[in-house]
């Protein structure tokens, strides 16, 4: 279906109550008269080739619960009149080009369980009224523009699963308030300039699976509660300046399967405890400023597919239990300070596809499986 159909005359339609027009090829933009259809319930134009801005006329659709507006190219800003749609339950306007700031009408839908407004170019701050959406399950604002910092009134919003403020311009600390979203699986406040160091109450966050805040500025150590969110499987804070050690509790995360924390200032030695995450897939602690030798418990972790610890401080030599890595893929332990010879038990690790040991004082002979 191409542009044809009769945009302006749709506001005839009164009795209406839903209208799909998503997938399609529509390219014009949203007529005011759209806001004459005051029985809608849902309306769906998303995936088409949309363009201008959102009429304010939309503020009329009193009774509408869905308008999925995603994937257009719709310009201008969020009009204000968004906030009388007070029956509202889920609002996507995703994968769009508007602008302008996110207003703070959006504090009245009340009865918003979904709110998309990720790929946009929105920018400002997130709006304090955002505390007010306390049926939210599901927000996702990244990909934006969106500067200042995240409001403590985030903490209201006690039935969130996800929260995606990734990608943006966000400053400032972390909220300790961040801690009282019990109900969050996924958590991901990456790509942006957040400082500070991370709140301690980062461990109520039990039902956590995915924890994300990578390439900020965030300082400070590890908090030692990060051993209560025993049901995460994913847990990124590179590229930041954390500092102090790795705590031994990141042994009880034996749901891991992806630990990055590698472009850091941490120091001390690798903990023995990290051989206790036997699910682990991907083990990241480069570029930091770690000592000690690398922990013979390291060989419990069979499913490991990827071990970097390149560019550290590390000493000693490379513990012969390296060879129980069956399932390795990629290990990278130059640029460190090993000594002794390369572990012949190496040469047996036949899924390897990429070994880097230089940049250490290693000596001896190389292992005869490596050379064929």
């Amino acid at each position: 279906m191409v542009s044809l159909v009769p945009f302006q005359t749709l506001g005839n339609l009164t009795n209406l109550s839903i209208l799909y027009l998503y997938s399609n090829q529509l390219f014009r933009s949203i007529p005011h008269e759209i806001g004459m259809l005051t029985s809608i319930t849902e309306l769906d134009f998303s995936n088409n080739g949309l363009t201008g801005s959102i009429p304010s006329s939309i503020g009329n659709l009193t009774n509408l619960s869905i308008p999925h507006l995603y994937s257009n190219q719709l310009s201008g800003s969020i009009p204000r009149e968004v906030g009388m749609l007070t029956s509202i339950r889920e609002l996507d306007l995703s994968n769009n080009s508007l602008t302008g700031s996110i207003p703070s009408s959006i504090g009245n839908l009340t009865n918003l369980s979904i709110l998309y407004l990720y790929f946009n170019q929105l920018s400002g701050s997130i709006p304090h009224e955002i505390g007010m959406l306390t049926s939210i399950t599901k927000l996702d604002f990244s990909n934006n523009g969106l500067t200042g910092s995240i409001p403590s009134s985030i903490g209201n919003l006690t039935n969130l699963s996800i929260l995606f403020l990734y990608s943006n311009q966000l400053s400032g600390s972390i909220p300790r308030e961040v801690g009282m979203l019990t109900s969050i699986r996924e958590l991901d406040l990456s790509n942006n300039s957040l400082s500070g160091s991370i709140p301690s109450s980062i461990g109520n966050l039990t039902n956590l699976s995915i924890l994300y805040l990578y390439s900020n500025q965030c300082s400070g150590s590890i908090p030692r509660e990060i051993e209560i969110l025993t049901s995460i499987t994913k847990l990124d804070f590179s590229n930041n300046g954390l500092t102090g050690s790795i705590p031994s509790s990141i042994g009880n995360l034996t749901n891991l399967s992806i630990l990055y924390l590698y472009s850091n200032q941490l120091s001390g030695s690798i903990p023995r405890e990290v051989g206790m995450l036997t699910y682990i897939r991907e083990l990241d602690l480069s570029n930091n400023s770690l000592t000690g030798s690398i922990p013979s418990s390291i060989g419990n972790l069979t499913n490991l597919f990827i071990l970097y610890l390149y560019s550290n401080q590390l000493s000693g030599s490379i513990t012969r239990e390296v060879g129980m890595l069956t399932s390795i893929r990629e290990l990278d332990l130059s640029n460190n300070s090993l000594t002794g010879s390369i572990p012949h038990e190496i040469g047996m690790l036949t899924s390897i596809t990429d070994l880097a040991l230089s940049n250490n004082g290693l000596t001896g002979s190389i292992p005869s499986l490596l050379e064929t």
